[in-house]
């Protein structure tokens, strides 16, 4: 946290140059209200409410609900943590698992140290339907959408998340929001030397350490900057395996005269994790998590653990299914105030991937590997013909990915106008080849990169081989007029998304060897707030969002078939490049009061959807099968979020959030046979709860602290039939905690205990894999449908979590 000067009614962060000055600027900005185009970090405004101070890791003792609300104007839902609550969680949880309490967030959980990573769903939209950005910055993956939060950030630099439940701002960058976004801001660096350490120990031999320098104002500089490293470890609760992790960021920043501000955002990471198998509802009825293999003894039939020991030709062994990832991602969000009435803001960026999840084939390379329709083919791995029973298959991605977000805010008078641009090219490449195992079941290489399968007819045997660029040019434009003394504000905006896809695959026999695809989709938005009096405001929004397809959509990828004569010839995953976006048009109105001791909301929100775009395996006339993309036609929902939270009373800040979700299918949707349709018009979205309750309690006299919070989440269909479901769960977790006097150079020695899922609740949290229909049934023509087991993943059971900590 940056140093502090407080002042008797407000406190405000100022620098040492020029304190006056910077009090004024701050309540200048917090007197402007919100636009709909705020994603970038510069943009965030100084909350000036209430008696700041820092008791230690950026805990204020003041944050409404004990850091899980905080004050806003924006014309629409937002909800936010801050570092009063996150600094008194489990300090390995990635940035899902902090925000689970918020209205909507439904978040899966499956270890104590967040290392697996996890899902999300809001308002029943999954995480690849939401855009999630740090510092300004795109962090879902450019092709498939996916976020993998244990990547992004350390909890302990992390300042602020912020959930907008309905739409993007006008200036998010994204191409997969239908729903809305998750902003994440990194705490600045100190302006005195110091940072912080901490070290964590608990269940399944969980081990963490943390540490952060801060250098302070560089100099007679305005320079400033930090760099920490975490390192992580923990063995699997269920089954064998581990995850191991290493985490560096960096951050600089540098800010002069009347708010100019350049900074430079650096995160790296380094994980090797193996991956926890999902299960479907009959495996879980049958043996729960799972029975665990000894020397000579196999899983039953429909295990859910995988292997422990290797059995040769078992394709179930643990070691075959990691899941290696190294990852940059840098940022340069910047201010420039050009004049008294003109700010310009800048954010470039640059995102690199590298990793895999594993895999393992059966060895047929003695004279019997097929590729494309060349079949019979020798394959040889340094020269020699593998003579193991499988070969190690993981599906490599590498990504390239920079980009930036410019942006012009004019103000004159009442009116604001701001006109931007997002610019981004990125290169993804994806491959699956094919490579050695040792007697023991050990891939040689667990990247998979090396020792490679090498076909007689020259060629690296693989299982998917392409490249994809993606171009985005977004320019947006939005105008907000304040009228009545900031009383009333209307805002509307646009933006026009321009998006183009060249892909390559370089598999033989394709359907097609290069496709290109082009999207272009006006986003309009529009929204109006009204501040009743100083505490009581109401809002009403308007948006348009949308989703790309998946890129895996463009390819013919995995085994080619050109014998069985009861499955289609050629690859069984089809491309289906000719796909619409999924386009979402949401509507709230609401709510807020916002006094010195309550804070509250409550929101109606409504969704229309078109195109929603769901993966299936297709059955054709003659009996054949493969896997495409569909059109999944309509939906709708309507729900009511809510949240209250008190500022100390007694030291207690208690807080509540509460969800009501009634999401519908209003299309009847393709039977696998692709001759028929599966009657699931009016029918509840699946992995859409219908209701979700959040309850925290916290407790902070300055040096003893505790907290308790509780999450509900109603039964979640798994199937658009609604004949499968897993039930509605609890899950209670407590933190207690005593901060020392100081000690030396430890400005705040601080020992914490969390204790999660304490009622050791063994549940299913995730539908991992939904379908259309998981029991036979009949369709709309007469046929019978078979139905297709949908899988899930299993909740993390009780864990305690030791922390001690300082800041120095």
């Amino acid at each position: 946290m940056a140093a502090t000067v407080t002042d008797k009614k407000a406190s405000n962060v100022v620098t040492k140059r020029s304190p006056t000055k910077e009090r004024k600027q701050g309540n200048a900005a917090l007197a402007a209200p919100s636009m709909m185009g705020a994603t970038a970090p510069t943009d965030e405004h100084i909350d000036v409410r209430g008696h700041m101070r820092d008791i230690g890791d950026g805990v204020t003792g003041r944050a409404f609900g004990g850091g899980l609300m905080t004050p806003t104007d924006a014309p629409k839902s937002v909800s936010a943590i801050t570092r009063d609550y996150i600094a008194k969680q489990n300090p390995a949880l990635n940035p899902m698992q902090l925000i689970r309490l918020l209205p909507g967030a439904n978040v899966s959980n499956q270890d104590p140290l967040g290392m697996t990573g996890g899902h999300i769903s809001v308002r029943g939209l999954t995480e690849s339907q939401m855009g999630f950005t740090l510092e300004g910055f795109p962090i879902n993956d450019i092709g498939n959408f996916a976020v993998y939060p244990q990547e992004i950030v350390d909890s302990e630099n992390l300042s602020t998340v912020k959930l907008a439940q309905g739409s993007a701002d006008l200036d998010s960058p994204h191409i997969s929001s239908s729903g809305g976004v998750v902003d994440m801001y990194m705490i600045d660096p100190k302006k005195k030397m110091g940072g912080h350490v901490n070290m964590t120990y608990g269940s399944y031999n969980a081990t963490r350490g943390f540490a952060r320098f801060d250098t302070g104002y560089i100099g007679n500089t305005n320079l400033r900057a930090y760099f920490s490293y975490s390192q992580g470890r923990q063995d699997h609760w269920r089954g064998p395996g581990y995850e191991n992790k290493k985490h560096g960021e960096m951050k600089i920043v540098n800010d002069w005269g009347d708010g100019n501000r350049v900074s430079l955002a650096v995160v790296g990471n380094n994980l090797e994790n193996n991956a926890y198998p999902s299960v479907t509802k009959a495996n879980w009825n049958q043996y729960g998590i799972g029975v665990d293999n000894v020397p000579g003894q196999k899983n039953p039939s429909g295990n859910t653990v995988y292997a422990r020991y290797y059995t040769k030709g078992d394709t179930n062994y643990y070691k075959f299914r990691p899941n290696p990832f190294t990852n940059i991602y840098a940022s340069m969000p910047s201010t420039f105030k050009l004049t008294d009435h003109l700010v310009l803001t800048e954010t470039p960026y640059f995102w690199y991937g590298y990793g895999n999840g594993g895999g393992a084939q059966s060895n047929n390379a003695n004279g019997n590997m097929t590729y494309g329709a060349q079949s019979n083919l020798t394959g040889l791995i340094n020269g020699q013909v593998p003579t193991g029973a499988l070969l190690y298959n993981p599906s490599l991605t590498e990504t390239y990915r920079p980009g930036a977000t410019t942006k012009l805010t004019w103000t004159a008078g009442p009116n604001r106008l701001m006109v931007g641009y997002w610019f981004e090219y990125s290169k993804q490449r994806q491959t699956a080849p094919y490579s050695a195992i040792s007697d023991d079941g050990t891939p040689l290489n667990m990247w998979g990169d090396s020792n490679n399968l090498i076909l007689s007819n020259g060629v690296k045997a693989q299982y998917r081989d392409t490249l994809t660029q993606t171009q985005v040019h977004t320019p947006f434009i939005g105008d907000s007029l304040s009228l009545f003394h900031n009383k009333l504000t209307i805002d509307a905006g646009l933006k026009y998304a321009i998006v183009k896809r060249n892909g390559t695959n370089y598999l033989p026999d394709v359907d097609r060897k290069y496709v290109s695809t082009n999207y272009y989709q006006a986003l309009p938005t529009a929204a109006i707030r009204y501040k009743i009096n100083q505490n009581h405001q109401i809002f009403a929004s308007v948006a348009t969002n949308f989703r790309m397809p998946q890129n895996y959509a463009l390819y013919d990828s995995g085994s080619y078939n050109s014998t069985d004569k009861t499955k289609a010839p050629g690859y069984n995953n089809k491309a289906n490049p000719n796909q619409k976006s999924e386009i979402s048009i949401s509507e709230e109105a609401g709510w807020r009061y916002q006094g010195d001791l309550i804070s509250s909301s409550i929101t109606y929100f409504h969704y229309n959807f078109t195109n929603r775009l769901y993966q299936q395996t297709i059955i054709n006339e003659n009996g054949q099968t493969y896997s495409t993309n569909i059109n999944a036609g309509g939906a709708h929902s309507d729900g009511v979020d809510a949240e209250i939270g008190t500022r100390p009373i007694h030291h207690l800040r208690p807080y509540i959030s509460f969800e009501y979700l009634h999401a519908v299918t209003d299309s009847n949707l393709p039977a696998a046979s692709g001759a028929d349709y599966v009657k699931t018009k009016g029918k509840a979205a699946p992995q859409a709860p219908a209701y979700q309750v959040g309850f925290g309690l916290d407790y902070d006299d300055g040096h003893r602290f505790a907290g308790f919070d509780l999450k509900y989440v109603a039964k979640q269909y798994s199937t658009f039939m609604n004949d499968e479901h897993i039930p509605g769960y609890v899950l209670m977790n407590i933190n207690v905690g005593y901060r020392f006097p100081k000690f030396g150079i430890f400005r705040s020695p601080t020992i914490r205990l969390n204790l999660q899922n304490i009622s050791n609740n063994r549940y299913l949290d995730w539908v991992n894999a939904s379908q259309v229909n998981a029991k036979n049934t009949v369709g709309v023509f007469g046929s019978n449908v078979t139905g297709k087991s949908p899988t899930y993943t299993i909740s993390s059971p009780f864990a305690a979590i030791a922390t001690i900590s300082s800041d120095f």
